[in-house]
């Protein structure tokens, strides 16, 4: 399948990039459909809209600078993601980008699961206070090199 993209253009996909989410995202609950695309720039990753080409957010595994994180989401979230093993389950925070890169933050409140089976995801709300809005991710690595 090929289509169009906000940050490449026209690409090409293979099925299992293609991911549904019943909910939305946050903010486009309009919006269910969705491509999972490597960006040209590791560890980021492309979660672009299906219905909307001008539609895209920038993912980060939160790992890479929060390996303490862990989503904390509602049971019945979980469980609409039918997650049998934990490792079926992908965990991404969005990401946004300011003028100064340096600055960029990630949202840990609001993570993006998605069932790597099933190909279903869900930005879901974590219900620890830890996790905010907005964490510095260069911050964050920074003070993980210590």
């Amino acid at each position: 399948m090929r289509i169009n993209t906000k940050a490449y253009g026209s690409v090409e996909l293979d099925d299992r990039q293609i991911l549904f989410f019943p909910h939305g995202v946050i903010g486009f609950e309009q919006f269910k459909n969705y491509a999972l695309l490597d960006a040209a720039q590791q560890p980021f990753y492309w979660l672009q809209s299906l219905d909307m080409e001008e539609i895209a957010f920038v993912l980060i595994s939160p790992s890479v600078f929060r390996p303490d994180y862990t989503p904390d989401v509602a049971p019945e979230d979980m469980a609409e993601l039918s997650a049998e093993d934990p490792g079926d389950l992908l965990v991404f925070a969005i990401v946004t980008i300011p003028e100064n890169q340096n600055r960029m933050t990630a949202n840990l409140q609001g993570p993006v699961l998605i069932n790597r089976k099933t190909r279903t995801g869900r930005q879901s709300i974590s219900l620890n206070q830890k996790w905010q809005l907005k964490h510095f991710i260069m911050d964050e690595l920074a003070a993980l090199q210590g």
